[in-house]
């Protein structure tokens, strides 16, 4: 059953949800959490805890509470207060996949568990006063002195045999270190065994296509509307059929699945690209049942995970069935994507053939850049850069929702809870096409929601990316948009 938006938080760098209904404490809640994730293994032994401070911050409970829950896990030995007041995770029991268990058993486990309660990324184009291109990164907060003292790090204690050729997975530093991070923060069950390193989403996905399609895989199912510069084209490039999934509100309309007769499915659950809607609990559960009764893979693209402000996030759909979902991320969105780093968590039975195809490749990703990042994150100092860059881009995003309620009251702007991005759907009498172009005469750059349609059609909407922009800039954008729109009125 999904739980009430409005009755359960979720902390920034800790995957914890709290139910205000049930009656029970919040800090029993608390514990049982952290208990059930030190049992599972997505809290290893050593693994830092966020501050007190931070974790009741981000569940939006007082200090208090969190510091009984932790009060109690150490009295009963699952956490250990250490020097400086950091509390650390002092006893784990790893999942079974991570060692002679299978895959399929951790999957049940899990499922057990859960059962109860034109291009996406788009250069800063010349020729306009203000442009709402999306897919952008705000690389001037890019955490230059944090990422040299990784450097420095990595070139004075990394032994000479890493810098010879690998296999095509990647380092297991970085490895360890990303199923670390993954496991607390997106609630995946990822072990270093199925970690492989990419050049970015671009290249994960181009991988898992070629492999699917030496698989056998006949035909990928995408949702529509979706982005056109990656899964769209190497699909067809590979020789498989492309099918659109609608939709909605809340996501990709799984009830249309059956009828898509997919080997594959590339989804956006956490934030679905462009619309912004979240797949529900029960709807994540029915692609996973469909995916099993298929013998399918789901392809997770994790894009925008980690920037959420108005709503908590929901754990990865890989956490639910990792034999049968392919989980996706990048720095691209949260550092930089000139660093060209992805990684991806690959259902066992496909990881040998991944790792096969990124060696074909490429050689493998460079191994400096590799190990600069495990220490990066193994310093926290990935989490510390989030936390620094949450308030910047929602104080960006708030001065558009602001401007566009002022300008613009008859947009109806969606997905707004997270990313760097908002959608604005335009009401029936204003043509997209006409909006974006008399947008454009007045030096104003934004994109429409039709060129990213598969199949159907659907209503006008305008994709204002705001992570690179000033607030005043973004003010200015929206005023002119608002004069171009009563242009086409008046036309």
């Amino acid at each position: 059953m999904e739980r009430s938006r409005t009755n359960s938080g979720l902390a920034e760098d800790l995957l914890i949800e709290l139910d205000r209904d049930t009656g029970v404490p919040l800090h029993r809640q608390i514990e049982a959490s952290i208990r059930a994730s030190i049992r599972a293994g997505r809290l290893r032994a050593g693994a830092s805890l966020p501050p007190t401070r931070t974790l009741a911050a981000g569940l939006g409970v007082s200090r208090g509470v969190v510091v009984e829950a932790y009060q109690q896990l150490v009295a009963e030995g699952y956490l250990a207060s250490r020097s400086g007041g950091y509390t650390q995770v002092a006893a784990s029991m790893p999942p079974a996949a991570a060692g002679a268990g299978s895959a399929a058993s951790m999957a049940a486990s899990t499922a057990a568990s859960t059962a109860q309660p034109a291009t996406r990324s788009v250069g800063l184009r010349v020729g306009f006063r203000v442009d709402f291109g999306y897919g952008r990164t705000d690389v001037s907060r890019f955490p230059r002195a944090a990422w040299l003292r990784s450097v420095r790090t990595v070139l004075t204690t990394t032994p000479n045999s890493r810098f010879a050729y690998l296999d095509g997975r990647g380092v297991p530093e970085l490895h360890q270190a990303l199923c670390d991070y993954l496991n607390r923060v997106r609630g995946t069950l990822a072990v270093p065994g199925n970690m492989v390193i990419c050049n970015g989403y671009g290249q994960g996905i181009s991988l898992l296509i070629q492999v699917l399609a030496r698989h056998g895989a006949r035909r990928i199912a995408l949702e529509d509307p979706s982005s056109v510069d990656d899964a769209r084209v190497l699909a067809g490039a590979a020789g498989l059929e492309v099918v659109g999934i609608p939709v909605g509100p809340d996501g990709v309309q799984v009830d249309a699945l059956d009828l898509a007769d997919a080997d594959a499915l590339v989804l956006t659950p956490s934030h679905q690209w462009p619309t912004g809607g979240v797949l529900s609990a029960a709807a994540r559960a029915e692609v996973i049942r469909w995916a099993r009764r298929r013998g399918a893979i789901v392809v997770e693209d994790d894009y925008d995970a980690e920037y959420r402000y108005d709503r908590s996030p929901v754990g990865a759909m890989q956490g639910l069935a990792p034999d049968h979902v392919v989980y996706c991320g990048t720095a691209s969105k949260t550092l930089a994507p000139g660093l060209r780093l992805g990684w991806m968590v690959v259902p066992p039975q496909l990881v040998a053939d991944v790792a096969s195809a990124k060696l074909l490749a490429d050689r493998g990703s460079p191994v400096i850049d590799q190990l600069t990042f495990a220490d990066f994150l193994g310093r926290g100092e990935f989490d510390r850069h989030l936390r620094r860059m949450r308030p910047v881009y929602r104080r960006r995003r708030d001065a558009l929702l602001d401007a566009l309620r002022t300008h613009l009251p008859d947009l109806r702007p969606a997905g707004i809870a997270a990313g760097q991005h908002v959608v604005a759907w335009l009401p029936p009498d204003l043509d997209e096409a006409a909006v974006v172009t008399a947008a454009a005469r007045h030096g104003l750059g934004i994109q429409g929601i039709g060129p990213y349609r598969i199949a159907g059609t659907g209503p006008g909407g305008l994709i204002f990316g705001y992570a690179i922009l000033s607030e005043s800039a973004i003010a200015e954008g929206v005023a002119l948009l608002a004069t171009a729109i009563r242009e086409v009125r008046g036309s």
